[in-house]
């Protein structure tokens, strides 16, 4: 079992965002048989059968472990990763843009969506291409928080980062390398959503 999967495949998306097909792949994250999961979701064994033959047919749960009781096989499933994200190439001609620059404001919320669902798509197909050749994705992920005492902090904050990324780009960038390789470069920062408060005991 992978972290994580992109799923794609429009047909693969819709079996994935099921509700009952979701928290069966959610069950799964353990290997389980049929009559084991439909005891725990108190449903008949035949349609949760049904949805496991679905749910493996798109290659999101595969067969573990097969054991014979009598004449009877039983045979226990579990998700192929332990978590799935849909990439925007499943939603076909009404996904963001492939090249987001192309008539968008970068300072908008919608190029920065555009730019990280680039990131998805893009991400998950090396992602799929490396496990088939079973070769580790080279990749650099920074996450941080900061928080700026003003609007005039966050504005020289931008310049300054926009400034050490132009130099460092210029120092390292060689366009004629030979057996070099193009890299994205993503940096974006939004408002951090306030978390859920937590209920008040008595």
């Amino acid at each position: 079992m992978v972290d994580l999967r992109v799923i794609d495949d429009p047909a693969s998306a819709g079996v994935a965002l099921d509700p009952m097909r979701s928290r069966l792949l959610s069950e799964l994250r353990t290997p389980a048989s049929a009559a084991t999961l439909a005891g725990r979701m108190g449903l008949p064994r035949q349609k949760v059968n049904y949805h496991l033959r679905t749910l493996e047919t798109h290659g999101l749960i595969r067969v573990e472990s097969q054991k014979r009781w009598g004449g009877l096989t039983e045979r226990r499933l579990v998700a192929t990763a332990s978590s799935y994200v849909v990439s925007p190439s499943a939603l076909g001609p009404v996904a963001p843009p492939q090249n987001p620059a192309r008539g968008m404001d970068r300072l908008s919320a919608s190029y920065l969506v555009a730019i990280a669902a680039r990131i998805v798509r893009e991400v998950g197909q090396l992602l799929r291409r490396s496990e088939e050749l079973d070769k580790r994705l080279a990749t650099l992920s920074i996450d941080t928080e900061i928080r700026f005492r003003t609007a005039e902090d966050r504005a020289a904050f931008s310049q300054e980062l926009t400034g050490a990324v132009a130099t460092l780009v210029s120092r390292y960038h060689d366009e004629s390398a030979p057996g070099g390789r193009c890299h994205r470069l993503m940096i974006g920062a939004y408002p951090k959503p306030e978390e859920p408060k937590a209920k008040e005991t008595t």
